[in-house]
């Protein structure tokens, strides 16, 4: 690969999207129970409260992020992060990221947050690595144990 990754909305509908979202299905689903894991599927993300990112380069899709907007406390949950393994390592994740929070700052929202595991040891570093820092359950998600917890203040 030679292009440059190009970060666009994206309907999550579209093959692409999908092979990507049932790959992070699939990920999570060797990772933690089903009452752990909490997805949005295909069709829910492309709700109008929900901003959906492909990361594509040469015509190849190499991972994706969503953004739920409408959030009571005034804050963006990411959803759906997740970078194609053998396209990792390359700058995508934080790419898909920093287009998260500019979506979210367009929508006039300075606070990021989600959810995520702590046997995604991967993301969780790279989320530390790009200023999230813990915080309290949020939303409808319980305290189980499995989650973690992470928010991001922007500037």
């Amino acid at each position: 690969m030679t292009g440059a990754v190009t970060i666009a909305p994206a309907d999550p509908t579209m093959p692409a999207a999908r092979a990507l979202i049932a790959a992070l299905d699939h990920y999570l689903g060797g990772l933690y129970g089903a009452e752990d894991n909490h997805l949005l599927d295909p069709e829910r993300l492309r709700a109008p409260d929900i901003r959906f990112l492909l990361a594509v380069r040469d015509g190849v899709a190499m991972g994706c992020g969503a953004l739920r907007l409408d959030v009571p406390g005034g804050y963006a949950e990411i959803k759906r992060m997740y970078v194609d393994p053998a396209c990792r390592g390359q700058g995508v994740a934080s790419a898909i990221l920093s287009a998260l929070a500019q979506t979210a700052r367009a929508s006039g929202l300075l606070l990021l947050k989600l959810e995520t595991g702590e046997r995604q040891v991967e993301a969780v570093a790279l989320y530390r690595r790009l200023g999230f820092t813990p915080c309290a359950s949020f939303a409808e998600y319980p305290c189980n144990g499995a989650s973690l917890f992470l928010e991001k203040r922007l500037d």
